[in-house]
């Protein structure tokens, strides 16, 4: 997981302000618009929404696109050129992003502003917890969870920053923007999302996976067990991680067993073959690490996911049925 160190280091570079290094508005790109540039999905959602109407006066790009992994994505030389000569560039500031403060340094445009989410958050990230039977990772130093557009509190908080810095820099203007729309909807969701944790018959969900929704289950006062922490590169679990998994799901008769959008569920499935659950269903979160062309243009979006993650929700915590025989 990401070293805090690092992140303090971008910081003292002055470019991780909502403040511009230099005065006047955006530059243009050659085909006259402001160039952002939004490294994961969640994120270029947010910007997008917020412009609105306006987004068509932008030249928004997505960096880590056609189904990458945050995780594992490294920038191409099209990708610096493009941070390089942004007018503005938001990135979430975690592990997955250490290779950002290089790129920065090579900027090109010296105007640039450069919003770092986890910065801005401050007090609101979080650290990275080994949960009880997870998978064990050394760790030199503090680990920060960098999952942070999972709690929809601080999706409201990072849009606000983003629709500020838009206005800051001319794009749009507050009574332009869709900022106030879209955050009601955000707090909206947030609001059912307590509901439904508040009002289910249990507090407790089992990721036989990664577990980047430790913002999520915390945001709602659910506890969670997992097989592996959010950023972790491991696949293969160790027999007592599934023996402790399997013992839980029976001990707290749940319903289900999650997996995340970027899992092959093997593991879920030996975990429910070694419960005395055996017809336990499989249910997948997705946590946006990674985002396909075709979905975008499907119209998927930040809050159409968290839709469909809070329905699965919902069945997680659900009076677990009789084991089959």
């Amino acid at each position: 997981m990401k070293k805090l160190w690092k992140q303090l280091l971008c910081a003292g570079l002055c470019l991780c302000t909502l403040c511009a290094c230099g005065g006047g508005g955006a530059k243009p790109a050659e085909s006259g618009k402001p160039r952002i540039v939004a490294t994961i999905f969640p994120l270029y959602d947010w910007t997008r929404q917020i412009l609105g109407s306006h987004a068509a006066d932008v030249d928004l790009t997505l960096l880590v696109g056609s189904g990458a992994d945050m995780h594992s994505y490294q920038p191409t030389a099209e990708d610096i050129v493009r941070v390089s000569e942004a007018d503005l560039f938001i990135y979430v500031g975690g592990e997955s992003d250490e290779w950002v403060e290089g790129a920065l340094k090579e900027a090109v445009n010296k105007d640039m502003r450069v919003l770092n989410l986890m910065e801005m958050l401050g007090g609101a990230v979080r650290e990275e917890t080994l949960l009880p039977g997870m998978e064990a990772e050394p760790e030199e130093e503090t680990a920060y969870d960098e999952h942070i557009w999972l709690s929809l509190k601080n999706a409201f908080t990072c849009c606000q920053a983003i629709g500020e810095t838009l206005e800051a820099m001319g794009i749009v203007t507050r009574r332009e923007s869709d900022l106030d729309e879209y955050g009601a909807k955000l707090l909206e969701l947030d609001a059912r999302y307590l509901q439904a944790a508040q009002s289910a018959p249990l507090k407790t969900v089992l990721f036989a996976d990664r577990f980047p929704f430790r913002y999520l289950t915390d945001d709602y006062g659910l506890d969670a067990y997992a097989a592996f922490q959010g950023c972790s590169a491991e696949t293969e679990a160790s027999f007592e991680t599934v023996a402790f998994l399997a013992a839980k799901l029976g001990e707290l008769n749940l319903p289900a067993v999650l997996t995340i959008e970027s899992g092959d569920g093997k593991l879920a499935e030996t975990v429910v073959r070694a419960s005395d659950r055996p017809g336990t269903p499989i249910l997948r979160m997705d946590s946006m690490q990674s985002a396909t062309a075709g979905e975008i243009a499907s119209g998927a979006g930040y809050l159409s996911i968290m839709e469909g993650n809070l329905e699965v929700l919902r069945q997680a915590l659900s009076a677990a049925q009789a084991p089959e025989e």
